[in-house]
């Protein structure tokens, strides 16, 4: 009764391994949370992950070092964006570097996403991320094991990636030492019979010593989204991404994927320009293409 109390007081929900919202990729897991504390809500919670009242539901993690790169972090928000556009949730644990950067993509698309603390899901971790926790309730979800107010020690960050690795379908590493969390997630990931994809990088880089040790044990090579989603949903997936966008959006970006990658090759008459860049700028906004020095426009896949 006491933690009832306490559930309801810090504006969480909860559910339990004999509830129909608990998801059933977690019973899979020797030891699966035998609770699961939810803010955000447990009926946004099952729609996200999934769970006996909803099968469908596809999720991804993201997951990587927290000293991340520039390029890291660009390739983690990248998956991030392409991800939740396509309507897969994407799950990480919010610490700094990737996998605040994964959250951060998929909040400024449709915000298909659920961030797994180590502590309290009422406590935001590191407390440098709450804008971002605050961000990511506003459409997705935050969940925990740890009843509320607890503040995360040491050994919870280890028992917290096992439920990372246990509600997604697919796990990817974008950045990651050789001894790194990162990889007890995806070894986790790998006993559950689950894909595991890594993202390449340069041999003498540190950063990518444990991504390309897992590419060498077979993990699935990933470049951009669209090889996360041929691993999780089946090839062809990259069109059906795309299918949200209009036949002239679509018809722009195809352009530019020809080489036609700027304004005054996208445009025939000064009228058109305005109309193709306030296209162009949608574009961008939705994570399809970035604008580069020289006002160049490059494709981000999906």
């Amino acid at each position: 009764d006491a933690l009832r109390e306490a559930v309801d007081a810090a504006g969480l929900e909860a559910t339990c391994r004999h509830d129909a919202a608990y998801p059933a990729r977690l019973g899979e897991l020797a030891d699966a949370p035998p609770a699961l504390y939810v803010a955000g809500g447990v009926r946004r919670f099952v729609e996200l992950a999934g769970g006996d009242l909803q099968q469908g539901a596809r999720a991804v993690a993201v997951v990587g070092t927290r000293r991340a790169s520039p390029d890291g972090l660009e390739v983690a928000a990248a998956l991030g964006r392409g991800l939740a556009s396509a309507g897969v949730t994407v799950v990480s644990g919010m610490a700094l570097g990737v996998d605040s950067a994964a959250h951060a993509g998929a909040v400024a698309r449709t915000g298909r996403t659920v961030a797994v603390l180590a502590g309290g899901a009422d406590v935001p971790y590191p407390p440098t991320k709450a804008r971002l926790y605050r961000r990511i309730l506003e459409r997705g979800c935050v969940v925990a094991e740890l009843p509320p107010g607890f503040v995360a020690m040491r050994w919870c960050f280890p028992a917290r990636n096992r439920i990372i690795a246990a509600l997604a379908h697919t796990t990817v590493v974008v950045e990651a030492a050789r001894r790194s969390g990162s990889l007890i997630t995806a070894e986790i990931a790998s006993d559950l019979g689950r894909e595991v994809g890594a993202v390449p990088g340069p041999v003498t880089a540190w950063r990518a010593a444990g991504t390309n040790a897992l590419l060498r044990d077979g993990a699935t090579l990933i470049r951009d989204t669209s090889d996360v989603l041929d691993a999780t949903i089946g090839i062809g997936s990259h069109e059906a991404a795309l299918h949200h966008l209009t036949p002239g959006l679509r018809e722009l970006l195809v352009a530019v994927a020809d080489g036609r990658d700027t304004l005054a090759a996208l445009t025939r008459s000064p009228t058109e320009a305005g109309p193709i860049l306030a296209a162009l700028t949608e574009l961008e906004l939705l994570g399809h293409l970035r604008r580069v020095p020289g006002g160049r426009y490059v494709v981000i896949r999906p």
